[in-house]
């Protein structure tokens, strides 16, 4: 039996970025753990959020509230980073991804992101996180002739493991409000 790389009830808010797909999407479906499961390309928010069981009525009020506050606004991917293991988009400017984290670990300080692990949470459009240097190296070889990619982001959403994949359990649209 395959081992599943996510608990049952995990939730986690990103910010998806479908004008990505049609560069990353064949890389993320060889070497993003999180691709098979059903998460498009995107820029996590924070992750893990609160438990299902926890995502009750004012915890979801609260997450459109700060969302509804948020201005859509562009990014754009100009080159690949990496991480150890991870290759992945950098986004820029990071401002709107920075800030829309920080007010959720304001508003839900039990929930830090990546569980307190990182102290500077980098955002990023992960691309690949499985597979040796030699493959991680050719999909960074890949990806940086085709950048710049720059598109506009209007929402976030928070996506729930059912135990085989990521569901939107609510779609969290900025306004500016």
């Amino acid at each position: 039996m395959e081992r599943v790389p996510f608990e049952r009830g995990e939730s986690a808010v990103a910010v998806p970025v479908p004008a990505a797909e049609p560069l990353v999407s064949a890389w993320r479906a060889r070497f993003d753990s999180s691709a098979p499961y059903g998460i498009p390309a995107h820029v996590t928010v924070i992750y893990p959020f609160l438990p299902s069981s926890q995502l009750d009525a004012s915890v979801l009020d609260g997450l459109a509230s700060e969302c509804a506050t948020t201005v859509p606004f562009e990014v754009t991917f100009n080159r690949v980073g990496r991480f150890t293991t991870v290759v992945y988009l950098a986004p820029e400017p990071t401002a709107g991804f920075r800030d829309l984290t920080a007010r959720f670990v304001t508003r839900w300080p039990d929930a830090p992101p990546y569980g307190g692990k990182h102290k500077d949470v980098v955002p990023h459009l992960t691309v690949a996180d499985e597979g040796t240097h030699a493959m991680l190296d050719a999909v960074e070889r890949d990806l940086q002739p085709k950048l710049p990619l720059t598109t506009t982001v209007d929402a976030a959403e928070l996506y729930v493991f059912d135990g085989r994949r990521w569901q939107v359990r609510k779609r969290l649209p900025f306004r500016g409000v």
